[in-house]
């Protein structure tokens, strides 16, 4: 009998576990996208999942002489705006916090760098489906 309840509860994390891992699979996989678009076009990524109290930045990368902050945004369905509809106020604060951060902690050496806050714009998970907005917010919001 006991061995029936550990297969039961094993059943049910593990039906948790996978339920998890695939609400972030979008996410992660439009991460990898926008990683592989911006270096093709000639950007060296230097670190994803920026994450600090309050705030987060997707792509963290070098344009040159330009530290740029990236900000992913899939968005399947236009019946409510595109992907940049989803990228208002609150969530420009975000990014601008936690690029602030790793300036501050891990990226240090490039504080005194010109930056830019990017978004990268997907309507599909393909690569064909990205849209590149250089400069799309400032980080006064």
């Amino acid at each position: 009998m006991g061995n029936w309840l550990a297969q039961l509860r094993q059943h049910i994390v593990g039906a948790r576990l996978k339920a998890a891992q695939g609400a972030r699979k979008p996410g992660a996989q439009a991460e990898d996208l926008a990683a592989a678009f911006l270096t093709r076009q000639g950007l060296k990524v230097l670190a994803r999942n920026v994450r600090c109290r309050g705030g987060e930045v997707d792509l963290i990368a070098r344009d040159g002489d330009v530290l740029v902050f990236v900000e992913v945004r899939l968005r399947r369905n236009r019946d409510f705006g595109g992907a940049a509809a989803t990228i208002g106020p609150a969530k420009q604060a975000r990014v601008i916090l936690a690029a602030r951060h790793w300036l501050a902690t891990e990226g240090r050496r490039w504080q005194d760098a010109p930056c830019r806050l990017d978004a990268i714009l997907l309507s599909d998970l393909a690569p064909d489906a990205v849209e590149w907005l250089q400069g799309a917010f400032s980080d006064t919001p």
